[in-house]
């Protein structure tokens, strides 16, 4: 891969994850809220008090009267909090990510079978690593934010703040934390580039046939927008799939990465959760990551690939 296509697929890399990121930021926060083990605290007291003692740990809103709860204690703004580290680390993370994915997928095409199933989990699975390894620091900071509630009119904990505390309590392992989760969680990502790559394959094959139906085999296919609809609704069917298998090692990663938790490693905290709240807790807010990641991941690899397109046009 030449110097010029890495940076192609840097820069179409951080454009699709950083459109994404805005737009679908209020979601990302009503999940991160319904992941953490505190989202009991937002049960009005009236509810609470008609909950027998052990079992008020495991009473938690729905999505819906999660974000209804935010708009009324916190207000709009809260919907948009860890926007900014997110915004900061996005760009880099699928920019090295779709750079190391492209350039391991075209060193082991020379190495094993062209576009086979093993090169794209092996692609994805390296890529995923060293987004990860690299950008952890920025999806804690990003995480303490969102779940750092503050009434209307509270003083809102900032950025570097956040910083300082984490540095504080724990050192630069600390800026770490939740790591493990996210390595286990590089299986949803081989997951869904293989369904993913196999469905472009045959939307590619599908498109070739209908030129050569058309008697258009002379000229060179030219993208329109049905390729792209075609793009976003592979791109939302592979991640439907991979997120429904991978999806417990979310929860368990947003738990490490809370102020002062009791959570001290993945199988620990795999063990805790489901002793204390039981496994229906290892899905909590699945459904409102869904409703966020099947847009987010859609409207990222698309963008990716038109970014490519054009700059390759």
């Amino acid at each position: 891969m030449s110097q010029r296509d890495t940076l192609v697929h840097l820069f179409a890399g951080g454009c699709g994850g950083t459109v994404g990121a805005i737009l679908t930021c209020p979601l990302e926060v009503v999940k991160t809220r319904l992941q953490s083990s505190s989202v009991t605290l937002y049960i009005p007291q009236v509810q609470l008090n008609t909950v027998n003692g052990p079992s008020v740990a495991r009473v938690s809103p729905g999505p819906i009267h999660c974000l209804k709860l935010i708009l009324e204690k916190e207000g709009v703004r809260s919907l948009f909090r860890g926007l900014g580290p997110n915004l900061v680390g996005v760009a880099p993370s699928r920019a090295i990510y779709f750079a190391a994915y492209s350039s391991t997928k075209e060193r082991l095409n020379g190495v094993l079978e062209p576009d086979s199933k093993l090169v794209h989990m092996a692609s994805a699975g390296l890529a995923g690593f060293t987004a990860i390894t690299a950008t952890n620091p920025i999806w804690l900071i990003k995480t303490r934010l969102q779940l750092d509630a503050r009434n209307r009119g509270e003083r809102r904990m900032s950025a570097f703040e956040c910083v300082r505390r984490v540095y504080r309590s724990d050192g630069l392992r600390g800026f770490y934390r939740g790591m493990s989760a996210s390595y286990a969680g590089i299986s949803e990502t081989v997951i869904h580039f293989v369904i993913y790559e196999s469905l472009k394959r045959r939307l590619m094959e599908a498109k070739a046939a209908s030129s050569v139906d058309d008697e258009d085999e002379d000229d060179e296919p030219v993208k329109d927008a049905s390729d792209f609809v075609g793009l976003m609704l592979a791109a939302a069917t592979s991640k439907t799939c991979a997120t429904s298998l991978a999806y417990p090692h979310e929860v368990v990663r947003t738990r490490l990465r809370e102020e002062g938790t009791k959570y001290r490693s993945f199988f620990q905290t795999l063990s805790v959760v489901i002793k204390e709240e039981g496994y229906r807790a290892l899905y909590r807010g699945l459904t409102t990551h869904l409703v966020r990641q099947i847009p987010n991941t859609a409207i990222m690899m698309s963008t990716y690939e038109l970014v490519v397109y054009l700059l390759n046009g």
